[in-house]
């Protein structure tokens, strides 16, 4: 199905009857003379409509029907907002800046990470990424991308003439009290321009540990971790897996005043009460290399290295770990037996491996199936029959057998098989069978 690249006008959609349209699936886009264009699916019902003559202009799924009617209100206020920034030129300013504060409003009620504003031929696209997925939302005029440009940029107090180079900024936003903070990323595309917003929500990654979905045997793994006192404990996944948000909680569980904690990142995102964090940035020589070279005469307990990279990195979280610090980083790998596999091709100390290497937990985050609608579509789900995520995992604790056969880089695998090690697909199998995801989502986040 291709991504639709019409404009959705909701003054005009909403002079219908919105339940009316919506028994229908139908969804009108514009009049010419006679003809009335409109959005369809298989299912639609015309007869309804039969005094008029649709034009099929684009036909869609039943639940992109449904959610493009969906939360009628808003849209056509959101549509006003949008079409009198572009015409009024008097109070345009009054205009975009409410138009973008609903729009921000709207993000955090929806838990969005990332809002997307792209430029299309002839509309601009707003897509929201919702529990990792993106879904286009609101489609305006092209015109309307000019001045929306210019008000972020204005915010994050960038030269809004540039739109021919990239740009990087930032602002932040209140919320019945609550402050938000943004990154902003704008890139010049062949249509304008393709401006994407984070959102930074510390509240949702500095979540307790049991929050984040991980069954009774992990967590009891995790419990162990947080009593370690020196070693090394890997997290490895894909991209948007939830390695930054498993972190992070298993940091808040052992941030204490006793306890100096540092953290290398790149950059820092998220700031952490009573955690000395430090952004890389290979301009000014703040280089992950300079940062690990130096981090041991700051006398921490514990250190957070946001990425292992390269074999300098891997060779200073052993080091730090092998003289009584407790070491958690993060490295690209699709599985806990893939991680050593990693580390060997780095050419890593095994020695020092087998003697430092505590824990290797590997995850991903499968989307839940929506309890309201049990995967039918509906409004708390955005019409997607998923709503929230959970992590599956698998955590290998490093035993003694397992060091030395590390030692060894031999016998592994037959290990494991020995030990009946739990993976990450039958941790996903054991959420299919308790009706909180589907087999198709565990096989998507798995192969991903």
């Amino acid at each position: 199905m291709n991504s639709l690249d019409l404009e959705l006008n909701y003054e005009f959609i909403s002079k219908f009857h919105i339940q009316e349209l919506q028994n229908s699936l139908i969804v009108p886009l514009s009049k010419e003379g006679i003809f009335i264009k409109c959005l369809f699916c298989s299912e639609s019902n015309y007869s309804s409509f039969n005094t008029l003559n649709l034009i099929r202009t684009k036909e869609l799924t039943k639940e992109q029907i449904l959610f493009f009617l969906s939360d009628m209100e808003f849209r056509t206020k959101l549509y006003s907002l949008a079409s009198a920034s572009i015409l009024d030129k008097n109070s345009k300013q009054n205009h975009i800046e409410s138009f973008f504060k609903n729009l921000i409003e709207k993000a955090i009620a929806l838990r969005v990470s990332d809002i997307h504003l792209e430029s299309m031929e002839g509309v601009v696209s707003i897509r929201f990424r919702i529990d990792g997925k993106l879904k286009v939302f609101y489609i305006f005029q092209n015109s309307l991308q000019r001045v929306l440009s210019s008000y972020i940029k204005m915010l994050c107090r960038l030269d809004i003439t540039q739109n021919r180079v990239p740009l990087d900024g930032s602002f932040s936003f209140y919320l019945d009290e609550k402050k938000f903070d943004f990154r902003v990323s704008t890139l010049p595309t062949i249509y304008g321009e393709s401006i994407v917003i984070r959102v930074l929500d510390n509240q949702s990654i500095l979540k307790d540990i049991r929050e984040l979905g991980f069954n009774q045997e992990h967590l009891k793994n995790i419990e162990d971790i947080q009593k370690l006192n020196s070693g090394l404990v890997l997290i490895t996944g894909p991209t948007g897996s939830g390695k930054s948000t498993t972190l992070y909680s298993i940091i808040k569980g052992i941030n204490k005043e006793d306890k100096k904690i540092i953290t290398v990142e790149d950059p820092v995102e998220y700031k952490l009460r009573q955690v000395q964090q430090v952004e890389v940035n290979d301009e000014l020589n703040i280089s992950f290399k300079e940062v690990l070279k130096n981090i041991l005469r700051q006398d921490p307990d514990i250190i957070l290295i946001g990425e292992i990279r390269d074999k300098n990195s891997l060779d200073i979280a052993l080091q730090a770990s092998l003289t009584g610090h407790l070491v958690f980083a993060s490295i690209h790998a699709n599985s806990a037996v893939e991680t050593l596999s990693r580390l060997f091709e780095l050419n890593s100390d095994k020695y020092l491996l087998s003697l430092t290497l505590k824990y290797i937990i590997s995850q991903r985050l499968v989307l839940n199936i929506c309890q309201t609608c049990k995967k039918q579509g509906c409004k708390i789900c955005n019409y997607s029959g998923f709503y929230k995520r959970s992590c599956i995992a698998e955590i290998l604790k490093i035993d003694e057998e397992l060091s030395s056969l590390i030692l060894k880089n031999d016998g592994v695998s037959a290990y494991l098989k020995s030990i009946e090690f739990k993976t990450i697909v039958e941790d996903g199998m054991k959420r299919v069978d308790s009706g909180i995801t589907t087999l198709e989502e565990v096989y998507r986040v798995v192969n991903a």
